[in-house]
């Protein structure tokens, strides 16, 4: 009997905003929200950029010491804040596109002439070269004359040929909020989104992980490139080149597993599993697939599951539009047949399924906690839906590493198919939909249409919704399906399915015959949608498709196996669970980030542990390591 993984909570930070209490979601729909929402909303994006923070139940201090009600504050601030999320022009927080880092290589030729300069001493190389004279001016300057050629490089800033990026809320600052010194940018976003991730569930992380052996919790995250700014790997490929020191910490902070590693030593204590899977853009399922496979075997009772992904600098730009795959200026000027772009035209750069010319890459960190149903029903936990399979095929035999391949048929079609199993054809064929890859570049729309619209035609879908939401988030490359998952728990949470409206109408190259494709918002339900299908075509041939259950049908697993009497004590704990997870959302939302990062502390040594044949106990975990294993393989000695 399988255990089935439940979703137990979620957290984050993308574009759109905080992803605790559906924030985020909700700036994809914003004009479809009450007013009540919208101001719930705005004011979780003023704290979260730094704008302003609650002091008093409605006073807000802002950055520039003025004390305002939340209703003036909107109201002079609320464009600024919808205009300073999503896909738009990449601000200078990031990089000034007016003035992107460059060098070039010069050849100085003297001629007949010397050419003659004066260097500090510190600042002569250790080899000095042949053409070199070298005099003394002072005890600190040397005269230096050349003969000769020489090569020289010099800081050449240039306008950035692409700028459009999907950026995490303008003025937020993850490291701001705990002791972040030369962290990457994408390991302080997992901080923040792991504590938001454990703020939201509403359970106390060291009461949870007590019901379980240490060793049946895992950690499963990463990052499909790696840290490649300047703390991680960039800076230390750069350094030696630009004439700056390497530091200690870039190389082993620079690694895409450093995610669960951080999670483990710094914010869960955990010495259960630790895996960091990386798939190009299936990364986050690829980590999902193997948290769902250890939970379902009851290998793993535990999974904190998610990615983090910070690839918004000029040297990962520049290598994406090398290839011919992002958006450019250029590109969508003769897109859109314009001399000049403008904000809107940014906003709009990634149009999946349309017309359009390449993708937009985007920064986020996504984290969701799975469980085993035993535990959700027994810890009182939330149930924000549950995954049952993930499925992860590759291309076979290719033309071109980059090109999208067969593998992606299969794992749309298996996962259709176990939906089918789970819940009937009708419900696979009435009350399912897709959230697409749906990159914007001309070869995703014609080859993912194809793959969802055949899958559709052989499960005898007529009309299969389909969402894309890298038009609002851009694309965040391996945590591209937490950004679906988001989206899809927001859905069930609001019922609201997002349309691609960066589109005014769909490519006529895609096969479409079987799909829903709408550029505008659904209001469809919450109980409307019964599974959601998260679809990722990677590069190098890494595809993945998951299966994601609702919340309703989700209660109905965990009712019929184990009893309503069960149930409604899980009722009952749920209740202070809520309560908890809302004042999570009331303390983020004022600006109270109370970051979960814990450097140093009950760090243990070997000779610490108490071991007897059977077992191993380790102080502060509430459960002994079980060394009584039984033999798998009885059948064989």
């Amino acid at each position: 009997m399988s255990h089935l993984p439940v979703i137990i909570g979620m957290g984050g930070v993308s574009p759109a905003g905080r992803t605790s209490g559906h924030h985020a979601f909700k700036r994809l729909v914003f004009n479809q929200l009450s007013q009540n929402q919208q101001k719930a909303s705005l004011l979780s994006l003023a704290s979260l950029s730094g704008l302003a923070k609650q002091t008093a139940a409605d006073e807000w201090l802002t950055s520039q010491g003025e004390r305002l009600s939340a209703a003036v504050l909107l109201e002079r601030h609320q464009q600024q804040l919808l205009d300073d999320t999503l896909i738009r022009r990449i601000h200078p927080d990031w990089f000034d596109v007016h003035a992107q880092p460059g060098r070039r290589a010069l050849t100085l030729q003297t001629h007949d002439q010397p050419l003659k300069f004066v260097l500090r001493q510190r600042q002569l190389p250790e080899r000095i070269p042949a053409n070199w004279q070298l005099r003394d001016l002072t005890a600190t300057e040397i005269e230096v004359t050349i003969t000769g050629p020489q090569d020289f490089t010099i800081a050449d800033p240039r306008e950035a040929l692409v700028q459009a990026a999907g950026m995490l809320p303008t003025g937020f600052n993850p490291g701001a909020h705990y002791r972040s010194a030369n962290h990457p940018r994408a390991l302080q976003m997992a901080v923040f989104g792991v504590s938001d991730l454990l703020g939201q569930s509403g359970l106390v992380w060291q009461d949870l992980a007590a019901k379980v052996q240490p060793d049946q919790i895992g950690v499963f995250a990463s990052n499909s490139i790696g840290q490649l700014d300047q703390e991680g790997w960039g800076g230390l490929l750069q350094s030696p080149v630009v004439g700056k020191r390497t530091t200690s910490k870039q190389m082993p902070l620079g690694y895409a597993q450093m995610t669960a590693d951080f999670i483990n030593a710094y914010m869960l204590g955990n010495i259960g599993q630790s895996s960091g899977l990386l798939g190009a853009c299936a990364t986050f399922l690829y980590n999902l697939q193997a948290a769902t496979n250890g939970i379902r075997s009851g290998r793993i009772k535990i999974a904190v599951v998610g990615t983090s992904d910070a690839p918004v600098t000029p040297e990962i730009i520049e290598g994406f539009r090398a290839m011919g795959a992002l958006a450019d200026n250029a590109s969508l000027r003769n897109l859109d047949g314009v001399e000049q772009l403008t904000a809107d035209h940014y906003r709009r750069a990634c149009r999946p399924f349309a017309d359009n010319c390449g993708f937009t890459i985007a920064e986020s960190a996504q984290f969701i906690l799975l469980v085993s149903d035993d535990l959700a029903v027994t810890s009182g936990a939330q149930v924000l839906g549950s995954v049952p399979e993930v499925f992860s095929n590759a291309d076979g035999f290719k033309r071109s590493i980059s090109a999208p391949g067969i593998g992606n048929y299969l794992t749309l079609a298996k996962a259709a198919a176990l939906g089918r199993s789970l819940l009937g054809e009708k419900a696979l064929q009435e009350r399912s939909y897709v959230h697409a890859h749906g990159t914007s570049t001309p070869k995703n729309r014609t080859t993912e249409s194809h793959v969802i619209n055949e899958v559709a035609k052989a499960m005898g879908i007529s009309a299969w919704p389909v969402a894309a939401i890298k038009a609002y988030v851009g694309h965040s490359q391996g945590t591209a399906g937490g950004d679906q998952m988001m989206s899809a728990l927001g859905t069930w949470a609001e019922g609201w399915l997002p349309g691609i409206t960066t589109v005014d109408h769909f490519a006529s190259d895609i096969e479409a015959s079987n799909l829903k494709l709408n550029n505008k918002h659904e209001e469809i339900g919450k109980t409307a949608m019964d599974m959601a299908l998260l679809n990722a075509k990677g590069f190098g041939g890494n595809n993945a498709s998951a299966l994601v259950l609702s919340p309703e049908i989700t209660q109905g697993m965990l009712t019929h196996r184990h009893g309503t009497k069960a149930m409604q004590q899980h009722q009952n704990q749920l209740e202070k669970t809520l309560a908890s997870s809302e004042q999570h959302d009331a303390d983020f939302t004022a600006g109270r980030f109370n970051l979960n990062y814990q450097f140093g502390v009950n760090v243990l040594e070997g000779d610490e542990l108490k071991f007897t044949a059977n077992a191993l106990e380790i102080p502060g975990y509430a459960q002994k390591v079980n060394l009584n294993l039984p033999n798998p393989f009885k059948g064989m000695f």
